[in-house]
Formats: structure tokens, C-alpha cells, sequence
């Protein structure tokens, strides 16, 4: 378990420490331990603690405190699993529960790089969600740069597992646009302060967070649709592709149709049959004739 009392800087406390001063505090626990906290610094929470069931990023209201969740998308693989959290916070105390230590180095991070860390709930707050989404503005341009290469490849005519790679990209790009659209909606439920845990004119971080949520799914969509743009600009020209190969099978089946007609004449036995005795250079002249008279006609509605 660590505890960081709140300030201009993150202090490493005791639980003794915490309790008998006045201090806010954060604390990072693990599932077993967190029911054991709760009870100690006074904040009731009625529900099952489970990291299994932290499937999105919310907030609920509760009446001793907020609870909620992060499921927060490892950005270099983000189709795989996340980083949970839950985390409880009342009018003194935040309290993260967590299994694989991402709370702790998001913390570790704001220590190394701000100068003040946390000198409310609300900053720090606001600190710490702003850490981990710091770098999705990167992420979204790399994805942006695949979807550049993708759509150079087809102009260039050089689609090789072309439609895997894409339907990996959007897929992606969708579940990024619905883990902003989830912090949008939390900072907007931080922002509305139901159990008024959060002093007044400190609710601004809140706000900053939903607008950094709400350019982050802006771009997120531009991304999606850019990727449908090429994915139709790659039909397209498979389509071409087709309609090229089949005008060579029509101009190949156009030119062997009347050729096919003439050898199957030809081909009948009968008594009467014309240039049965000297038809055969009469047939290979004919022969040309409709191939050179198919081809005239094909360059002259330009099919050639």
C-alpha cells in the first residue's frame, strides 16, 4: 500500500500520519486491502470490489462517496487488455485500487515532472488523468501516418494485406473513440460535483478534461472517416481492376464468337457444302478478315 499526502508536493505518508492530521491523501491499494481502507478513513461504499468488472471509465454517486472506474487502453496495443481501476473519493481522500501498478507510476511521472502536484483533489485529479492521456495525441497522429502510408500503397499499386491492416486500424480507432467519449462523459460528471466533494472554483480541471476528451474523439472520427476514404478509394480501383478483365474477356469472346461460328460450320458433314474441296485457305482468309474487322471496331469505340 502507498500513501501520498496532497500538498505543492506528493508526500510518501503513513497511515497514522494521515489519520491524525487534517491533510488530504491519496491512497493505492490492492483489491484485498481496499474494503480494510475504506473502513479506516470513514468512507462507506456499497458494492462488490471487483478490478473484473472495470469495463469502461465511469463515475457513480453514491451517498458516502463517488466510486468509479478506468479502463484505460495500453496505446501500443490497444485491442488487448487495459488497465483497471477503481477509485472511491470523498471530501478528504482518493483512493486508487489497482493490480498492476499503473496508478502508482502515473504518480511516480507527476513527481519527476510537475512542480506543483497536488495541492487540492481537484489538481490532482486532474494531474493524474492528464498523465495518461498525454500521449493519445501522438498515438492518433501515428495512426493517421499508417492511413497515409495505406492510401500512398494503392495509389502506387502496391496493396499487399491491405484490408487486414486497415480493419486493424479502424477497429482500434473505434474502441479509442469510445474510451474518449467515456472521459468526456466522467470529467462532465466531476464537473456537475453532485456531492459537492469538490470546492467550486477548483471544478475548471474538470472542464479542461472533457474538452481534451472531446478534441481527442474530434480527431478520433476524422481518423475513422479518413480510413473509409481510402478503404472506398481501394474498392474502387479493385473494381477497375475487374471491369479491365472482364473487357478483356468480352474482347476475347467477342473475337472467338463469329470464329467458333464458322469452324462449327465447317465442321457439319453434308453433301452440299461450299469449298468443301478448296475452302481451306478461303477459311484461315475469313478467319482474319473477322479478327483484323473486330479489332477495327474495337480501337474505333476506343475498348483498345
Amino acid at each position: 500500500m502507498k500513501i501520498y499526502a496532497l500538498g505543492e508536493q506528493l508526500i510518501e505518508s503513513t497511515m497514522e500520519e494521515i489519520l491524525e492530521s487534517s491533510r488530504q491523501a491519496v491512497f493505492i491499494v490492492s483489491p484485498n486491502e481496499c474494503k480494510q481502507v475504506l473502513e479506516q478513513i470513514g468512507i462507506g461504499y456499497e458494492g462488490d470490489i471487483s478490478l473484473e468488472d472495470a469495463y469502461f471509465c465511469k463515475v457513480e454517486t453514491q451517498q458516502d462517496c463517488l466510486y468509479g472506474t478506468f479502463a484505460i487502453p495500453r496505446l501500443l496495443d490497444v485491442l488487448g487488455s487495459r488497465y483497471r481501476i477503481m477509485f472511491f473519493i470523498n471530501s478528504r481522500y482518493i483512493v486508487f485500487s489497482e493490480r498492476d501498478g499503473f496508478a502508482e507510476r502515473l504518480i511516480q511521472r507527476i513527481c519527476r515532472k510537475k512542480v506543483k502536484q497536488g495541492q487540492t483533489k481537484e489538481k490532482f485529479l486532474y494531474n493524474f488523468i492528464s498523465e495518461f492521456m498525454s500521449k493519445d495525441s501522438s498515438i492518433l497522429e501515428r495512426f493517421e501516418r499508417e492511413i497515409m502510408e495505406m492510401e500512398d500503397e494503392i495509389a502506387n499499386d502496391r496493396m499487399q494485406n491491405y484490408q487486414n491492416h486497415l480493419m486493424s486500424v479502424r477497429k482500434q480507432l473505434l474502441v479509442l473513440r469510445g474510451y474518449y467519449d467515456q472521459m468526456r462523459e466522467m470529467g462532465k460528471a466531476f464537473e456537475e460535483n453532485e456531492n459537492r466533494f469538490f470546492a467550486k472554483k477548483h471544478l475548471k480541471y474538470f472542464g479542461t478534461i472533457s474538452d481534451r476528451a472531446e478534441r481527442l474523439i474530434g480527431k478520433t472520427i476524422h481518423l475513422i472517416d479518413y480510413a473509409q476514404q481510402v478503404r472506398d478509394a481501394y474498392k474502387a480501383q479493385v473494381d477497375e481492376e475487374q471491369n479491365r478483365n472482364m473487357q478483356v474477356l468480352t474482347i476475347i469472346s467477342t473475337i472467338f464468337l463469329p470464329l467458333t461460328l464458322i469452324t462449327s460450320w465447317y465442321g457439319m458433314n453434308f453433301k452440299d457444302m461450299p469449298e468443301l474441296e478448296h475452302g481451306y485457305p478461303f477459311i484461315i482468309g475469313l478467319s482474319i478478315s473477322v479478327i483484323i474487322l473486330c479489332i477495327i471496331i474495337f480501337k474505333k469505340k476506343k475498348i483498345l
